[in-house]
């Protein structure tokens, strides 16, 4: 018998065929309403969310008075209430400024505060390493909100750090020197828009100078004071004490500087990226630095490497000597030293003792303020301590 089947199967069979097919384009329609319904209620701000500003605002109106007896960095005119409001919750080593000291900085991006009342609307909470306690009593107790990021801030190089138990997985970002933290704090170069023939050189009165403690120069032991010594034995160094506040604060410092054709930028520790304000001074102030600390090729990350010169591009601290002075004779080669200021802007740092870590709180205020991302710091130990 043929296997084809009969015209009356073929008439019994298109009933349940259409009825099948209305199924199916109902099942798809219903499909397609869930999937946009749910696409909808996911676009609706979650508590595990960052919160939108209207909502901060919601929360926070009963506190906006005690926002604002701390001073913040707003600019006349602007809604301070639409801003990320970040919580220092140490002063680090005491050193208290006017937030207003980021508006020089042009940073604007948050509201800062030092209110722990203002702790569970605080969309970061900026936490000064060596300020923790060891049985970490003094951090906040309440749990911390699901938007709320904790920054560990620290700018001692490792060796200079207390591992401090249990915080190793605390912390959602790091502000540190370290070029690869999340928030780095350096006073750095700009690029100009346009080539420019605008830097005059200071006049100079000293061949090569450095501030420093002077009663450190016959007990410190450290590598800087070893080379100084050695160094002083074939040139002359202009020493000048760095606890007057003629030579080392404000004005006088960069002045100080200025007149001094090289200057000893020598950091304590050698540590990658650890490149301090006493290299930024000369090079803001118009003089050439002398650097001992990490090597060559860590500072040309920051700064060209013709700005500076290097105590290990050469054997000894003799072979350096009698390079500075033939420099000091030779104008010409001396000047290529800041033919980098045709390319690149150079900003003075903060010299007053309580603007310390002014330049890493108001940074923190930037990053809040421009970016929401979390990022999870499973050992912080392991990334900093290498």
């Amino acid at each position: 018998m043929s296997s084809f089947p009969k015209a009356a199967d073929f008439n019994m069979a298109a009933p349940t065929s259409s009825v099948l097919r209305a199924i199916l384009k109902g099942a798809l329609v219903l499909a397609g309403i869930i999937v946009l319904l749910s696409m909808y209620y996911r676009s609706f701000p979650s508590p595990r969310c960052h919160p939108s500003p209207k909502q901060l605002t919601k929360q926070d109106n009963s506190q906006n008075e005690s926002v604002a007896t701390t001073p913040s960095s707003s600019l006349p005119g602007e809604q301070q209430a639409d801003k990320p409001v970040v919580l220092l919750w140490f002063w680090p080593e005491s050193k208290k400024f006017d937030f207003q000291v980021c508006k020089k900085l042009n940073i604007n991006n948050c509201r800062l505060t030092d209110d722990r009342s203002l702790y569970s609307s605080a969309h970061a909470v900026l936490i000064f390493h060596k300020a923790i306690k060891d049985d970490l009593s003094n951090l906040p107790t309440t749990p911390r909100p699901a938007f709320q990021r904790w920054i560990w801030l620290n700018m001692d190089p490792p060796s200079n750090t207390l591992k401090i138990a249990g915080i190793e997985s605390l912390f959602n970002l790091t502000a540190s020197f370290r070029e690869d933290a999340d928030i780095h704090v350096r006073w750095q170069l700009t690029a100009k828009k346009h080539m420019d023939d605008n830097f005059v050189l200071p006049e100079k009165e000293h061949l090569l100078c450095w501030i420093v403690n002077s009663s450190d120069l016959d007990t410190q032991t450290g590598e800087e004071y070893r080379y100084y010594k050695e160094l002083i034995k074939y040139i002359k160094v202009d020493i000048f004490d760095s606890s007057s506040n003629e030579s080392s604060r404000g004005e006088n410092y960069f002045r100080t500087i200025s007149s001094c054709k090289f200057f000893l930028s020598f950091e304590n520790s050698d540590h990658k990226d650890h490149i301090t304000e006493t290299f930024n001074g000369p090079l803001a102030a118009g003089t050439v630095p002398i650097v001992l600390g990490p090597l060559r090729k860590n500072y040309e990350r920051f700064v060209p490497s013709t700005s500076f010169i290097h105590v290990n591009d050469f054997p000894d601290p003799l072979a350096l000597a009698e390079f500075l002075l033939k420099l000091d004779d030779d104008n010409e080669a001396y000047m290529k030293y800041f033919d980098w200021r045709h390319f690149y802007n150079v900003r003075r740092h903060f010299t007053e003792e309580n603007h310390a870590f002014a330049l890493a709180i108001c940074q923190a205020c930037r990053h809040i303020g421009i970016t929401h991302e979390f990022r999870v710091v499973r050992d912080l130990y392991k990334w900093f301590f290498i």
